[in-house]
C-alpha cells in the first residue's frame, strides 16, 4: 500500500510539471494587483500571492525549478561519492586513508554553512545551487560505496582475478564497480528529495535561486508577510508542494532500498 501511493504521488508529481503548464494557460509571472491575496476559489484553486500572481501556477513552476536542482545535484554527488568510495575501497593502503580523511574533514563542516559559502561565491541561480548542493552530499554515497566495494574484495571470484594477474584497476572497473551501483543509484535516488530540501533552504535565506524564480524556497520566503497577516495559503501549498514529492521519493527510495539489501536497511540511509 505504501509503494503503490508513493508510486501514484510521484506519478502525479511528473504529470503535474508536464501537463499544468501547457494545460493552464496562465503566465506565472503575471502581475494583477487588483486580484493579489484571493483565498483559494474555482478561478485560482491555490488562490493568488501578493502580487496577484496564479499559486497554483507558480507552485508547479517552482516545483519543476526544485526537482531540476535535486536530480541534477544528486547525480553529480553520487558521481564524486561514487569515484572517491570505489578508489578508496578498491586501492586500500594510503590512498584509502587520506581519501577517507578527506571524507571526515567534510563531514566535520556544516552542509547548509558550506553550501552557503559555496553559493555565495557566485551569482544567485540553478547551477550554483547544484554546484553547491553535489559538493556537499556526496560524503554518504562514498563510504557506503567504499564498505560495499571492501566487502566485495574478499569474495573468491575477486582473489581469482587477482591471481590471474588482472590489475587492481582492471578489478575495480570490471568486477567492483558494476557491483556496487545498484547501491550508487539508490542513494542517488534518497538524494533527490535531501536536495530539494537543501535548495529550498537556500532559496528561503535569499541565497539559492533569485527572488523573481518561482522556486518552492522562494515562494515560502515571499509570503512570510502574508503569514503574518493571516493568509496562511501562500505558505501552505508551497510547503506540501515540498513535503508530498519528498516523501513520495523517498518512500519508493524505501522500498528499493529494502529489497535489494534488506540486511543492511541503516547503512543507506544519507
Amino acid at each position: 500500500m505504501r509503494v503503490r501511493a508513493s508510486a501514484a504521488l510521484v506519478a502525479l508529481t511528473v504529470l503535474s510539471v508536464l501537463l499544468v503548464p501547457p494545460l493552464v494557460r496562465l503566465d506565472q509571472q503575471a502581475v494583477d494587483l487588483a486580484a493579489k491575496l484571493l483565498a483559494p476559489s474555482w478561478s485560482h484553486p491555490f488562490g493568488t500571492d501578493d502580487l496577484g500572481r496564479d499559486l497554483l501556477v507558480r507552485c508547479v513552476y517552482g516545483l519543476r525549478v526544485s526537482l531540476l536542482v535535486g536530480v541534477a545535484a544528486a547525480l553529480a554527488a553520487t558521481v564524486i561519492g561514487t569515484a572517491v568510495g570505489a578508489t578508496a575501497g578498491a586501492l586500500g593502503g594510503w590512498v584509502d586513508r587520506g581519501l577517507m580523511r578527506v571524507v571526515d574533514a567534510f563531514s566535520s563542516i556544516p552542509h547548509l554553512l558550506m553550501g552557503i559559502f559555496i553559493v555565495a561565491v557566485f551569482q544567485p541561480g540553478v547551477w550554483p545551487v547544484v554546484v553547491s548542493v553535489g559538493l556537499t552530499h556526496w560524503l554518504s554515497t562514498a563510504r557506503i560505496v567504499r564498505a560495499e566495494v571492501m566487502s566485495l574484495r574478499s569474495r573468491p571470484y575477486i582473489d581469482a582475478a587477482v591471481s590471474g594477474g588482472a590489475s587492481r584497476w582492471r578489478v575495480a572497473l570490471r568486477h567492483l564497480l558494476p557491483a556496487v551501483l545498484p547501491q550508487a543509484a539508490l542513494a542517488a535516488v534518497l538524494m533527490v528529495p535531501h536536495a530539494m530540501w537543501h535548495e529550498s533552504a537556500l532559496s528561503f535565506l535569499g541565497l539559492g535561486l533569485p527572488t523573481h524564480t518561482a522556486s518552492l524556497g522562494t515562494l515560502i520566503q515571499g509570503a512570510r508577510g502574508s503569514l503574518l497577516a493571516g493568509q496562511w495559503w501562500p505558505t501552505l501549498f508551497p510547503g506540501l508542494f515540498i513535503i508530498v514529492p519528498t516523501l513520495a521519493i523517498a518512500g519508493l527510495a524505501g522500498a528499493w532500498r529494502e529489497r535489494i539489501n534488506p540486511r543492511r536497511r541503516s547503512e543507506l540511509m544519507l
